[in-house]
This record gives C-alpha cells, structure tokens and sequence, in this order.
C-alpha cells in the first residue's frame, strides 16, 4: 500500500485506506520500520498536542513485489468463486510451490535439505524466515509480502503459502505430511512448521495436476479426493482419471 502512495502517510490515514484495525497496522509497521523497509519521520505540528507519524517505503524488491501482486490476485479470485476457498487455494498453493521449486533445478534430495531449499525459497520470495535454533522444524516468517491480502482473504492466503510450501517440499522429493503454518500466531511473524519427513516416492504413473492457473481465472469445479487417510497421499480407484494429493 505505501509503494503506490505519492506521499508519506500517517497511522490514521493507513487505517481507513486498508480497513484494518488500528493496533494491526500499528504492529505491523513497526515490523517493517524496525526491519528498515519503512521510514518514520514527525509531520508538521498542527495545534496542540504531539505531531502524527509519518510513515513512507524505503526500499523495494520488484522480484517480491511481482509475488505479492500475483498472491493477492489469485486470492482474490478464489475468494469470490470457490465454494471452498482454503482448500482450493492450498491446492493452487501446492501447484505454484513445484513450479518454483522446478524453477530452480529441484532434484531429489534429503528430508532436511528438502527443507533447507524450502526456507531458501522462502526467503526469495520475500518472507524474511528466521529459523529456530531450538526447533529446526520451526520456521519464523518475520515478513508476508501480500499482507493487506493476508488481512482481507486470511483464508485463502495463508492456504497458498502453506500449499508452496508442501508442494516444492514433494518437488525436492521429502514428504509434505506434518507442514502447517499458524497465521500471525506472533506480534510481527507467522509460525511455519516444516518437519523432516521422510523420502517421498516417485510415481510415474501419477495423474496430471490441476492447473493453478484455472482456478485464478474462475474455473469452476475442483479436484475431488479420494481416501479418507490424513498426511498421505490417497490414491484413485483404477479406471478413474483426476489428480490425487495429500489428504488434509
């Protein structure tokens, strides 16, 4: 929101253009001041009482804002044409997550270094993690580049991060089951949890992927699953055609 004003903005003014609440923007700008993304200067004294806050962007990177915008965009469109936005949108998730991680040369690797590339990724695409020395498991997301999505589609935002998570965990050959993410489950972070499982199979007989794409542009209808099992992958009956994935 700041990158597209022309001008400093106060708190106040933050919080009619987003519609948030004012102790979440106040928390989250004083984030993104603390991590050097935006500055904060005093306005001009008007009257009594203490000058406003102003706030502006100091630095961008256009590879995490091309993701933001993207995020936002197809967030928006879950939101308005599925009948079941979170799920749909950790399926798109998932469907993006291989992409990248594709994108990258992922090959096969070991659990933890599935997860090693995971964070790596993370941390391209503007998420800011910060790993837990305690908890290898345990990931800090510090940053969410489409955060004014995030507020308004928490939903079907945080299901996207979630599904790239899992899906360039499955490209980097570990197995998904056990990932999740807490939203805003700390001032100023998100918690992810990326254990390391075991090796994931290969099938080379697996059904085609959903497209990802589809579903941002309003395709109607969405993968149905077969299986009951949670954390593992379900398998099609013989003869059907379609897609399996991980069972939530």
């Amino acid at each position: 929101m700041l990158r597209d004003q022309p001008e400093p903005l106060t708190q106040a003014a933050l919080v009619r253009v987003t519609g948030l609440h004012a102790n979440t923007v106040r928390e989250h700008l004083e984030t993104l001041v603390r991590r050097g993304l935006v500055a904060r200067s005093r306005a001009e004294p008007e009257g009594r009482g203490c000058p406003a806050w102003l706030y502006e962007l100091t630095a961008e990177q256009p590879e995490t804002s091309e993701y933001a915008d993207l995020a936002a965009a197809l967030a928006a469109a879950i939101a308005r044409t599925s009948a079941a936005p979170g799920e749909d949108a950790t399926l798109a998730g998932e469907e993006w997550g291989r992409e990248l991680a594709r994108n990258r040369g992922a090959a096969p690797s070991s659990p933890d270094a599935a997860r090693d590339h995971v964070v790596a990724l993370l941390g391209d695409l503007g998420f800011q993690p910060e790993r837990e020395a305690s908890d290898p498991a345990a990931v800090r997301l510090t940053r969410c580049p489409p955060l004014e999505a995030a507020h308004r589609h928490p939903e079907v935002v945080c299901g996207v991060h979630l599904g790239i998570v899992r899906g360039a965990l499955e490209e980097y050959g570990a197995d998904p089951a056990g990932s999740d993410l807490a939203p805003f489950s700390e001032p100023g972070a998100c918690r992810l949890v990326v254990p390391p499982g075991a090796p994931r199979r290969r099938d080379s007989r697996r059904p085609e992927r959903t497209n990802a794409v589809v579903m941002a542009r309003g395709g109607r209808g969405r993968p149905t699953r077969h299986g009951a099992g949670r954390g593992r992958p379900s398998r099609l009956p013989a003869g059907e055609s379609g897609r399996w994935h991980p069972s939530r």
